[in-house]
């Protein structure tokens, strides 16, 4: 496993938030000083964000990095209070902890065609993937979807990496239909060495149904419940291969067809009433 590091702008106070830029609706993308981290972080690999004392801790991908100005790029989904709380800082504002890099880096395998399939904010935790597998010499193939055309991310880094095919569920961008519709289609159409899925669970299991047919390895980035990152809290395990294993430290990257995708699902919507209570406690609050 990766160094650990709780990583510091010295002299100051947390991280500094550099530039907030909206991708879509609900989604932002942050670019944050994190030196240490942007040092060091492979593709893959993620950082655990508290944005002040007393608040939760959130397991965030590494999108990019650029370690000349000790910058990383997160990208954020608002669908509770912590990640709304993220999405509303401001250029200047600081983010009290990142620790990170965390998680065991992607196994880049670059022969011959690669299949990057990747729903919703999915798409930046497959970019760095891309990006990797690009810079080894990969001929990439992205498969990005998305409920609408305003909610497509990332099309414009994934195109400059390879073929791009976009799927939307009302069909207002690219192909109407599911992704797994199209990475069929491109599985019927030429041989894929490897293929990468990341986004809803549901989405990573049906790509796991259309690849097994196939006998092409998948490999699936999760994202479980995850507290300190390190392996000591279990609230990160998920079963591969009838084994018990930790998202955090075995992964985030496992063997699709050995994920029980089932118990990631339900251990997923464990603390799900409890985020509604705060989201509702915040807006009443708020009023």
């Amino acid at each position: 496993m990766s160094e650990q590091l709780t990583t510091r702008v010295p002299g100051t106070p947390g991280h500094e938030v550099i530039t907030n830029t909206q991708l879509s609706l609900d989604v932002h993308k942050l670019v944050v000083r994190a030196p240490l981290v942007a040092a060091g972080r492979q593709p893959g690999q993620f950082v655990i964000v508290r944005l002040g004392d007393g608040a939760e801790r959130i397991p965030l991908t590494i999108a990019d990095s650029n370690a000349d100005d000790g910058s990383i790029v997160l990208v954020i989904q608002a669908v509770g209070k912590s990640t709304n709380d993220l999405v509303a800082l401001s250029p200047g504002d600081r983010i009290h902890d990142i620790a990170g890099p965390l998680g065991r880096p992607s196994d880049l395998v670059a022969e011959g065609t690669v299949v990057c399939v990747a729903g919703g904010v999915g798409a930046a935790v497959m970019f760095p993937i891309a990006q990797g597998l690009a810079d080894l010499g990969a001929d990439i193939i992205t498969v990005l979807g998305a409920r609408t055309a305003d909610s497509v991310v990332y099309a414009d880094e994934f195109t400059a990496l390879g073929k791009l095919i976009v799927c939307t569920d009302d069909g207002t961008a690219g192909r109407k239909g599911f992704v797994t519709d199209a990475l069929a289609d491109v599985l019927d159409e030429r041989s894929a060495n490897v293929v990468y899925a990341a986004g809803p669970v549901a989405m990573m299991s049906a790509v796991a149904e259309t690849t097994q047919p196939h006998d092409v390895r998948t490999i699936v980035s999760l994202n479980p419940i995850m507290v300190d990152g390190t392996g000591m809290c279990g609230g990160c395990r998920v079963t591969v291969d009838g084994k018990m294993r930790f998202s955090c430290v075995d992964g985030p990257e496992f063997d699709a067809h050995g994920v029980d995708f089932d118990e990631l699902a339900d251990r997923l919507g464990t603390y799900r009433h409890l985020e509604r209570q705060a989201t509702t406690h915040t807006c009443r609050s708020a009023g």
